[in-house]
Formats: structure tokens, sequence, C-alpha cells
């Protein structure tokens, strides 16, 4: 069954894809259903706002990208980001410009993802707009969140001697792109009944389809009493992003390849198609792992710490940013990950794949 979008309107898509929607936050006051939505803020807390923009062809691929998942993953890399900052996510508002390929059912599989989300990571939506498109699908998510004024981390405050660490394991993300760009390749002109085989790989399509905000890191560092001294999501690579602490720090860093966490499906995969292992880990992107720097004195808390690994210090802005190789060679860093204003930049390109 197919159900025109123009069927319903604009007002009556919203209010079919938000129907039933509960708040979660007491900071919610009003959600849907006025031109604005009423939120609070404690006087202890501050408000944390970060936008995301997805656009159909440079952002996702719907050949291989299932509606519910891309909702979902949305919906996450805006948590993320709140994440990022060592705060909570509260609100989302999301706003869509579609097509008329897109039907109301379409619309009801890409919110069931990311209502799935906000119900996964307590977050309230609040709003958004719907209008009309004619490029494909476009998907703008406006996450708001709170940190306490004193626990907030920025992107400017790793100091000489901290310590650099990451969550998780990197590469695995971009490892999953790889697979699903090589199915779409080898499938194309298939019948609908051939069906490509990625038995043993799961994880890896998990980490690019349907990724997790950290927030269990940011309970943990609490709960260890420990406060970062710079913070981000790694999204466009871990080059990337250490290269944007260690500029608004003013500072250097060495980072030891051996140290660097990568899952046995990633080096694997990675192997298969071959592709420099540690490149893919440094510059694959879209992992959403935080990458955090911590004064030395907090060595033994983070060593204890799961999830959490150690792979460097920040040194003098002197000495430039490297990467150590296993053999004790010294390379600069450089940002080689997701560029989205590079012009006719592909998947392809997000690597220097160095094999």
């Amino acid at each position: 069954m197919r159900t025109e979008i123009s069927s319903l309107g604009e007002f009556g898509l919203i209010r079919h894809l938000t129907e039933g929607i509960r708040l979660a936050n007491k900071s919610t006051l009003y959600g849907i259903g006025d031109d604005a939505a009423v939120l609070s803020c404690p006087q202890d807390k501050v408000t944390l706002v970060t936008t995301d923009l997805l656009l159909e062809g440079v952002h996702f691929d719907l050949t291989y990208v299932p509606l519910k998942h891309l909702g979902y993953k949305s919906a996450v890399v805006n948590f993320s980001d709140i994440y990022a900052m060592n705060g909570t996510p509260r609100q989302i508002t999301v706003s869509l410009g579609l097509s008329k390929r897109f039907c109301v059912e379409d619309m009801e599989q890409l919110y069931a993802g990311i209502r799935m989300a906000c119900e996964d990571y307590g977050v309230d939506i609040i709003g958004g707009d719907t209008t009309s498109s004619y490029t494909g699908l476009t998907i703008s998510i406006t996450c708001i969140g709170e940190a306490g004024k004193d626990r907030v981390v920025y992107r400017n405050g790793a100091k000489e001697t901290d310590l650099i660490c990451v969550s998780g394991d990197l590469g695995a993300a971009y490892m999953g792109l790889q697979l699903l760009e090589r199915e779409k390749a080898a499938l194309r002109g298939a019948g609908n009944d051939v069906q490509p085989d990625f038995s043993g790989r799961e994880y890896l399509l998990e980490r690019q389809l349907k990724p997790e905000a950290r927030r269990d890191i940011i309970r943990r560092l609490a709960d260890a009493d420990v406060l970062p001294t710079a913070m981000m999501d790694i999204s466009d690579g871990l080059s990337s992003e250490l290269l944007h602490i260690c500029t608004q720090s003013k500072v250097g860093c060495r980072v030891y390849e051996e140290h660097i966490p990568i899952d046995y499906q990633t080096a694997v995969t990675a192997e298969e198609f071959n592709m420099n292992l540690t490149t893919c880990a440094l510059n694959g992107g879209e992992d959403y792992e935080l990458l955090f720097t911590v004064p030395i004195a907090d060595h033994e808390k983070i060593s204890e710490m799961e999830g959490v690994k150690l792979i460097g210090h920040i040194t003098g802005p002197e000495l430039g940013c490297a990467l150590i190789t296993r053999d004790g060679q010294e390379f600069e860093l450089k940002a080689q990950g997701w560029n989205p204003l590079r012009t006719e930049q592909t998947s392809a390109d997000t690597l220097d794949a160095e094999s």
C-alpha cells in the first residue's frame, strides 16, 4: 500500500508521524502543537545546541540504507555531539525535505527510527518542519542538551602532558561502508531476489548503519570523577578530530600506532580490500567514539576504565602533531577524513589507502 503525502498535507503528515509522542524531560514544558516549543533550564545548567544537515546522495545512499536505520542514525549522531561536550541531550527538532517519490509509509519508517532513538536515549521530539524537495530526501535535526556550568568540556582545553584517550574501536564504520558500496556495485542490474552475503561482518554493518552515542563513557568518567580537558566525537576521522583539538588548544601531540584500538573484523576486511589498516582507523570517520584528553594525574583511573584506550599524549606546539609507527618512525598527522565541502568527493576519496 502506498499513501501519497499530498493526501495528508504538511500538518496532517506531522500529526500522523508525531501522534502519541510522550515527553520524558522535565525541561520540556510544551512540545509539538504550537508555533514554538517551550523549554526551561535549571539555573545551575547551561544549554547546548547542535544541528546536523543530511542530504541524500551526499551523506547517505538509500540503495542500501533502510529508512528506519537512517532515522535512528540521524538522531543519534546529534546526541553524540551533546555527549562530546560532556552534556545530556534532552530535545530534538526534526525538519524534512521530501521529493514526490516518498510516500507516507516511507516517512513512517524514518520516524520509527527517530522515535526509537529518542526513546532509547530519553530525548523528546518537540517540533520541526516539512517541505517539498526536488533533490530527494533532506534531513535536518537540531538537538538541545544541558550540562553543568562547570562541567562543559570544549575542544580548546588540552594541556601539555595530558593523556589522549579514545573510546571503543576505530575504522569499523568505514569498513562497513566499503562492504555496502562493493555489494551495491556487484549487484547493480541483478534481480530483487539476489541478496548480498554479509555473514561474519555484522559488526561492521551495525557500526555504519546503526551507530550508538557513547553516553556510557560519559557516565563512567563522571563516576570516576574524571573531567576531560578537551573532547570531541569522532565523526570525520581520528586524525581530523585530534588536529581540531590541537589547533584550538594550541598544542601538539604524539599518537602511537600500536595503541589505536581496532576490531578484528575491521582488520580482516581492510586486508581483503587491500587497504592500510592504520589509515582506515585514522581517517575512516563515522565511528562516533569519544576522543578526549585528561590530566596525567588521572592515568590510573583511565587505565582501569572499561571501553577506554590511552593512545598518546599532548606535547608543546613546537613539536607538531605526529603518529609514531610500530617501528618507531614519526609521521606528521594529516586530516584525510571526510570533508563535506570537497568537490566531487566519493566514499573512496576519504582515505589515502597507502597500499
